[in-house]
Formats: C-alpha cells, structure tokens, sequence
C-alpha cells in the first residue's frame, strides 16, 4: 500500500492494529495496565512505530496543563559552548512553557539514536547544534519539527537553519594576521568531517590565497589537546621554511599548539602567532592569552528557541547570521625576522 502524504492519526493506528481508538489512546497514553493485554498493548505500539506515528502532545499538554518538551541535540558535552546553546534555548523555552532537554549525542557528530522512542514520549521539537542532517533520521523519523544549528542550510532537512557568521569570523582572523604581516601560515584543522570545520578552511584558504607571495600548509588533529600538539609538532618538523602564523580551528586545539610550540622552543608570538576560534575559558587561562573569535553561544541557543517557536506555530523565523567578533590579545604580532 503507498505511504499516506498526511501525518497517520490514531485512527490509522487503530485500524492497523485491529483495535479501536480507545485502545489506542489508552496504550499511548501509558494507561493500558488492567484495561488491554500486554499482546494488545504491543500491538498497538508496533502499529504506532511503523507508521511513524507520534500523538499531538503539544495540544495534549496544553490542555492537562503539562510542560511541552524540546530535544536538544548536541555532539558532545566536552566543552562550555554547547552549555551555553543549551543555557540560551532552555532561557527562552521556560518562558514559553517550554522544557529542554540536553542529549549528547553518544555518536558525536554521528548518527544520532533516538533516547525517546516509546511512543508516548513528549517531545514536541528538536534543536540539533552542530550535527549533520542525516545524522537525526532516528529522532526525526516521526516527522517532529526541527531546527539545526551550525549547519548547511543548503543541505538541511530542518525546518529552519541558524548559524553564526563563523565564514565572517575566519575573514577577521585572516584580514588581522595579513595585516600584522604574515605570509606563511599553518591551518591547523579540525579533524571532523562537519560543515562548519568546511567553511573554516573553505575561508581561509580563500582570504590568504587572495594576497599575493602568501603560501598555507595544513595539519589536521581531532579535537584534543593532545592530538593538536602532536599533529603541531610534526608539521613544524616537517621540512621547509617554517609558519610564523597558526591558525587552529578551536581554542582547544590552539592549547595543544601551544605546546608543541614549547616542546619545539618556539616562542608565542615571538616566533609563531596562534589563533583559535570560540573564545572559552581557555583562551584566557594560558598565556600569552589567545587571540580568538568570540561565538555567542548563549544568543545561538536563544536564537535556535525562536526558531523552533516559530515553525510550531508556523510563522517565518528571523533570518541571518550571528555576528561574531574577533578578540585580540598576546597570541598575535608582526612576524620576526626570518
């Protein structure tokens, strides 16, 4: 039989499943104990998953007076940004009656499984922050609405897309380190296979090789710190003249750099000038401080919220990009004689 082009009703549930719509209330509703078989109550369960079928909780909600829920999605919980998306969204979702739950995706950037699926689950949204669009078939396979952060817009599956300027953030970083005078530089990338890691080198590469006499090699690390300063160290290794510019992907792995750079008795900015991107905490606990682009996660997360809101209640939601801003600070300086 083709697959229905409407959302499946509890009608179509019940009629799968051989039951009524009572049953079917009762079994999704998690009230089936002593009223229907647990042969039944399977039944219908089944029935509910293979047709994709999801209650409309938002409306349930509102009437028993329930607090709506909304899935936040993120890749990892391994640095203060994504506190600050979820910080932001959940902000402005308990304003609306909204609550906000965090799950840190235990594939990464991945395919995401869904930690909801019993069909009874209240979950009215999602907000996926820096995950690929077909890395949510799981979550999304109900047809729930969706908001993704950090992500193409281009190839998204969401119902709306937000991003920062993170492009406009690397076109600083590169305007900043020309101006000083650098013209050999070490694109320390991120070793993750995401869009926004894409941008970054797509960026770079475009701003330094627009200037003449300019060259760039690239290292690329996962993101730790450990593995920044190993992939540092071998590249300065490498033969050939050496970087005086360090451009890393993450302040995370700017503090790995920072450590090859020591190990190799290299000097920051002396020697080499380090940038990072996200302006943690980090970049202002090792020293010299890092000169980095400030992302504002909390906004992110705030701007995500209203993003969701406006799909659920099917208004357009605010477009363009969150400006991002560059902070200078002792990681930078003219280069040194060669």
């Amino acid at each position: 039989m083709a697959p229905s082009s409407t959302r499946p009703t509890s009608r179509d549930v019940a009629h799968a499943a051989g039951v009524s719509q009572a049953a079917v209330s009762l079994v999704l509703g998690d009230k089936w104990r002593g009223r229907v078989s647990q042969a039944t109550a399977e039944r219908v369960r089944r029935a509910a998953e293979e047709l994709g079928y999801r209650p409309n909780l938002a409306a349930r909600n509102l009437r028993l007076g329930r607090t709506r829920t909304v899935l936040l999605v993120v890749p990892a919980l391994t640095t203060e940004f994504f506190a600050g998306v979820y910080t932001g969204a959940a902000r402005v979702a308990a304003e609306h009656g909204f609550g906000v739950v965090l799950y840190p995706s235990p594939e990464g950037i991945g395919p995401a499984r869904n930690p909801f699926a019993s069909a009874q689950a209240a979950l009215d949204g999602v907000i996926a922050s820096s995950m690929a669009a077909d890395a949510l078939t799981a979550i999304r396979g109900d047809q729930l609405p969706l908001v993704m952060l950090d992500s193409d817009p281009a190839g998204s599956l969401g119902a709306a897309t937000v991003n920062l300027d993170i492009a406009d953030g690397v076109r600083q970083v590169a305007d900043h380190l020309l101006g000083l005078g650098h013209r050999r530089f070490l694109h320390l990338a991120a070793d993750v296979a995401s869009w926004t890691f894409e941008v970054r080198a797509r960026e770079l590469g475009a701003r330094v090789g627009a200037v003449p006499g300019t060259s760039m090699r690239t290292a690329r690390a996962p993101i730790s710190i450990e593995d920044a300063r190993a992939a540092t160290e071998a590249a300065l290794s490498a033969p050939g003249t050496r970087p005086t510019a360090l451009v890393c992907d993450d302040d995370k792995l700017a503090a790995g750099a920072y450590k090859a750079l020591r190990r190799l008795g290299l000097r920051v900015p002396d020697d080499v000038s380090v940038t990072g991107l996200d302006d943690l905490a980090l970049a202002t606990a090792i020293d010299p401080e890092l000169t980095t682009v400030r992302l504002d996660a909390e906004l992110f997360g705030e701007r995500g919220m209203h993003a969701l809101l406006a799909v659920l209640e099917g208004r357009a939601s605010a477009g363009g990009d969150i400006p991002v801003e560059l902070v200078v600070r002792g990681s930078t300086a003219p280069p040194g004689p060669s």
